[in-house]
């Protein structure tokens, strides 16, 4: 049985997430979106964006002090958008998942599935993830993930209950059973399978260039793709402006190539690469769609960390 959450902060943070998901649920929808604004500027003021400051620096070396101010204030409220957009998204049907997303590039993926087969997606934080997997499951295929585990471990089962609630498959990717083994076992099933993978969240990412700069991101989309030789395709989300409101654009990117030579992992590296200059070029032309609160290029990380994963390997 897993434990619960007993300190105050927890409790605290359990407290505020329930009385938001019930308080932003009622509110008229630019209502809500204005709230969230403030407290994204609020929180940009008080200093909560300095991982996003430093990450957009790398991604955008070429803006002075007072542009990278206004990205860094433009990719926070953008974040706070995710969340003013999930606690609401339980509300929308297949119409509304409709009216709010636009895609684009997926007749691959849909032609894929109607053959009964899968597709493998490498995601970037980018976007909202929760509003794709939702259309996704609705108008495209069955949907499988895995979720990082959040605290408090309340929370974490609450938003694990919300995501399944909307039709997706979710996988824990800490506290349970190896989850790729059961990404290898929907991967036999029609459906799509998207996964983060912008950071490295296991102490066992590769190392590929991002935007000029070296980063560790997880090869488990790689992996899955060459074990279960399905495709993989990068896929970017973004905001767009949908009449008075927001919604978002899903772009499915060309699968990457497969090489024809080396280890599974060279392999894995060498696709994990190639989805990283997709997106690398999708951050740079849209840098405030990327939710980076983390430190992710390796000039940024903890040399401890760094050291801890090359042991792994």
């Amino acid at each position: 049985m897993r434990a619960r959450s007993s300190t105050a902060a927890d409790r605290l943070a359990l407290a505020g997430h329930r009385l938001g998901w019930r308080a932003v649920r009622r509110m008229p929808e630019r209502v809500a979106y204005a709230v969230f604004d403030r407290a994204a500027d609020l929180t940009v003021r008080r200093g909560g964006a300095e991982r996003m400051r430093a990450n957009y620096s790398r991604v955008r070396p070429e803006l002075d002090a007072t542009a990278l101010d206004a990205l860094v204030r433009d990719g926070m409220r953008r974040y706070l958008r995710y969340y003013c957009e999930a606690f609401r998204l339980q509300d929308l049907g297949p119409d509304d998942l409709a009216d709010r997303v636009r895609v684009e590039g997926d007749g691959p993926v849909r032609e894929v599935i109607a053959a009964g087969g899968s597709v493998v997606a490498f995601l970037g934080h980018l976007g909202n993830w929760d509003l794709a997997g939702a259309w996704g499951t609705t108008h495209l295929g069955p949907v499988t993930t895995v979720a990082e585990r959040l605290r408090p471990e309340e929370v974490f089962e609450e938003f694990l209950a919300f995501r399944e609630s909307l039709g997706m498959t979710i996988i824990p990717l800490t506290g349970g059973v190896n989850p790729f083994p059961a990404l290898r076992d929907a991967a036999r099933r029609p459906g799509i399978i998207p996964l983060l993978a912008d950071r490295d969240l296991t102490a066992r990412g590769v190392e590929v260039d991002l935007c000029g700069h070296p980063a560790r991101m997880a090869p488990g989309p790689a992996a899955l793709a060459l074990a279960e030789r399905r495709p993989l395709h990068p896929v970017s989300i973004r905001h767009e402006r949908r009449g008075r409101g927001w919604g978002i654009v899903i772009t499915f990117h060309p699968a990457v190539a497969v090489p024809d030579g080396g280890t599974t992992r060279e392999r894995a590296t060498a696709m994990t690469q190639a989805c990283a200059d997709v997106l690398g070029a999708v951050i740079a032309r849209h840098t405030s769609d990327w939710h980076m609160l983390q430190a992710v290029f390796l000039e940024d990380l903890d040399p401890t960390r760094l050291r801890a994963a090359e042991e792994v390997r």
